[in-house]
């Protein structure tokens, strides 16, 4: 029964219980991408450093099973619909997306420019919901679009609650990658950034990743009093009059409280948490 069931769950343990054969596999999936919508099995066994017939069999395995399929009957293969059943699943049985769909649809219909929920994985975000109001602009980004957390208005607030240790946890480089001339260049430079908007409790940028665009976006918070996603709008010009810009900000502001409030955060019940959780080591440094 020992050989099956952890004693220790530690991370030095962890390598003991994976399954190689499954982390191949998955391994291989998150190979394909929007840079990479094609792969053939040449290419895939290099970029994994496997035998071409462990990758042949590999494919065949997940072609079998929908979630690879041939590239127009040539030999490359791209992502299956099972691989987007699994995302709808996954963004359906979010409280988050259930919960947060109804409130961006009414602040889209209010503010009439696009509304979206984003979440953070690791260093980037990812779009989790989207309602976008009956004009003829068209947007690239769309449910499932992953952007850097650094260079984003909304990734500004998906990082909000990190310690500067942290940030450097999770930025070790010396220099950010820039994404345009307004992105932060170094850790300290986006830590200072971060927690201005975290005081000022949003974030309204002009062309911070985009030039040709504004993005204003507000924290939600769960029962702990986490930032758990972004709630923002995008106004598709490089500035918005000072009297408008009020007016969206509030707009925002308020539909990301809602939403909070759904997910039964309470400010008062919050700080307490997070005092508790800064006394016992997880404060700025």
């Amino acid at each position: 029964m020992s050989d099956l069931i952890p004693s220790d769950n530690t991370d030095g343990n962890a390598d003991k219980y994976m399954v190689p054969a499954l982390e191949r596999g998955l391994r291989l999936l998150q190979e394909f991408g929007r840079g990479n919508a094609t792969l053939g099995a040449p290419e895939l066994a290099r970029r994994l450093q496997l035998p071409r017939a462990t990758v042949f069999r590999m494919l065949n395995t997940l072609e079998a099973m929908g979630f690879l399929q041939r590239a127009d009957g040539a030999n490359d293969y791209r992502l299956g619909l099972s691989v987007l059943r699994l995302g709808f699943e996954f963004l359906s049985s979010l409280d988050l997306t259930e919960l947060g769909q109804p409130v961006i649809a009414r602040l889209c219909e209010e503010i009439r420019f696009p509304c979206n929920i984003v979440v953070r994985d690791g260093r980037s975000i990812v779009y989790v919901a989207k309602v976008t109001p009956p004009t003829p602009l068209t947007s690239s980004v769309r449910v499932g679009t992953r952007l850097p957390a650094h260079a984003t208005a909304l990734g500004r607030v998906l990082l909000g609650d990190l310690s500067l240790p942290e940030l450097r946890a999770l930025y070790p480089e010396e220099h950010l990658e820039a994404h345009s001339p307004r992105t932060p260049g170094t850790v300290l430079e986006l830590f200072d950034l971060v927690e201005a908007d975290r005081e000022r409790g949003h974030v309204f940028s002009e062309g911070f990743y985009e030039s040709s665009i504004c993005t204003i976006a507000a924290p939600v918070r769960d029962h702990s009093g986490r930032v758990i996603a972004a709630l923002g709008t995008t106004v598709p010009a490089p500035h918005v009059e000072e009297g408008r810009a009020q007016a969206l900000i509030d707009g925002v502001r308020a539909a990301a409280a809602e939403l909070s409030g759904l997910l039964n955060y309470r400010p008062q019940t919050a700080t307490l948490l997070s005092i508790t959780s800064r006394r016992a080591g997880g404060g700025h440094v």
